[in-house]
């Protein structure tokens, strides 16, 4: 039982406040001295710790973070998301609950064009709030769809969890077919889980819209009517569109269709922002400095968080953390989806108090290369976890979505309105998955036609 007394001291450690980082890799180290006292420990298994920061400073995929990093923050900057919501807004102006739909879909090309969650929450915030309660949404109603809206940034394409996703799904993948002793492997990469989170991303889309248009129509308490009547003026809406439209293209489409790596495509949207900002006059020397700080400190936040989780799952698999793990889901009654439910509820439920990074680099390390022995698809299995992964920006009452949205909010809104109106949303996430996992074509398909 030390791998689990391992993983419940660091939880428990989190909750006086300490650093995520630090935690996971001073725990482990120090639980690790500890045990090597009584011989339950090999102290020389943290010789590979060097080996192994190096490889992810190394990682070519990885280095595609922080350029898109510096490729979101750029167009925050350069005030092409506060273009795209007024003129987008204008477009739905006249429909019942428009400007909730206008807020979702600018969420959707935000998402698409920077992939970064805070950036895309803070922007959303401040822009849209002031006017949903303008209008007279309901609170839960304004608060909850922003948020929603903004963590679109974790499943839609290019998304850093994808990135992180497709290294540690690549990496499990080639274990679990070592257990099952293939040696002609197959491989996944980040444009096969890009590919396969498209159709997901947009149906989430949709079920949201969906969800604003039933409140407009059927709870005018939440959603009021909307008087305002505004001729709609075309070209703006077209030339706020064309630019993130652009980028997406250039971004997704080199990734899919194997003409660039991440990496590389990254840097094209990276150049991309720039040259949007000088278009719009919003570029200089400053902007770039902020960009770069920010990027900076971002990109350190990520990495240190993926060394501290590197140190705590040596420790784990050290301790045979691994096999405990690997025995537990292989000796469960039933079928492949009652291993796949626990293991995806397991995560829902670390995603209300840890967060992506550490679930991603700490849990799926471990229980991924089990379930992709059993023959379940990588792609299909990396979808449904970032999906649900993206609950863990929404769930109380660590939800890092809302403390970033809780950070640019008037002070009379109360915590637990936020807290109610994301359930919804909440909810909706939970149904996509479900039918994800009763349909894997829905993630399968676009990559196989791509791909072949």
């Amino acid at each position: 039982m030390l791998p689990i007394l391992l993983f419940l001291l660091v939880i428990f450690t989190l909750m006086f406040g300490y650093p995520v980082a630090f935690t996971l890799s001073g725990v482990s180290i120090i639980f690790a001295v500890i045990c090597s006292f009584f011989n339950y420990f090999d102290l020389s298994i943290l010789f590979a710790l060097p080996s192994r920061i190096f490889g992810i400073l190394t990682n070519e995929t990885l280095v595609a973070i922080p350029i898109f990093i510096f490729m979101g923050i750029t167009l925050e900057k350069s005030k092409i998301a506060e273009n795209l919501l007024y003129n987008m807004s204008m477009l739905f102006i006249n429909f019942k609950g428009g400007l909730g739909i206008s807020v979702i879909i600018v969420g959707a090309l935000l998402a698409a064009s920077t992939g970064i969650v805070g950036a895309t929450v803070v922007t959303m915030g401040l822009l849209s709030l002031p006017s949903m309660l303008k209008q007279n949404y309901d609170v839960k109603v304004a608060t909850g769809t922003i948020l929603a809206s903004g963590t679109l940034g974790q499943i839609i394409p290019p998304s850093i969890v994808l990135i992180l996703l497709g290294d540690v799904i690549s990496s499990s993948y080639q274990e679990a077919q070592n257990m099952q002793g293939i040696f002609s492997q197959e491989s996944v990469s980040v444009g096969d889980l890009f590919a396969g989170a498209i159709i997901p991303g947009f149906l989430l889309v949709i079920f949201y819209i969906i969800y604003i248009v039933y409140l407009s129509y059927f709870r005018k308490d939440l959603i009021p009517d909307n008087n305002l009547k505004k001729k709609l003026e075309f070209r703006d809406i077209f030339l706020s569109l064309f630019a993130p439209l652009m980028l997406i293209f250039i971004v997704l489409g080199t990734i899919i269709f194997g003409v660039a790596t991440p990496t590389e495509a990254s840097s094209f949207g990276a150049l991309g922002a720039v040259f949007l900002a000088f278009v719009n006059k919003k570029f200089n020397i400053n902007i770039l400095k902020e960009s770069l700080i920010k990027t900076s400190k971002i990109t350190s936040m990520i990495f240190i968080l993926l060394i501290g989780a590197t140190i705590f799952s040596l420790v784990f698999r050290g301790l045979e953390g691994d096999i405990y793990v690997n025995n537990f889901l292989t000796g469960l009654p039933g079928d492949i989806y009652l291993k796949l439910f626990i293991v995806m509820g397991t995560i829902f439920l670390l995603g209300f108090i840890l967060d992506f990074i550490e679930i991603t680099y700490v849990v799926i390390p471990v229980v991924a290369p089990v379930l992709l022995s059993m023959g379940i698809d990588p792609i299909w299995l990396g979808i449904l976890i970032a999906i649900n992964l993206q609950t863990s920006f929404l769930t109380p009452p660590f939800g890092f979505a809302i403390f970033y949205l809780k950070s640019v909010l008037p002070k009379d809104i109360n915590t637990i309105d936020i807290y109610k109106g994301v359930i919804p949303f909440i909810i909706i996430q939970i149904i996509t998955i479900i039918i994800i996992v009763l349909q894997p074509e829905i993630t399968t398909w676009l990559p196989n036609k791509i791909f072949n």
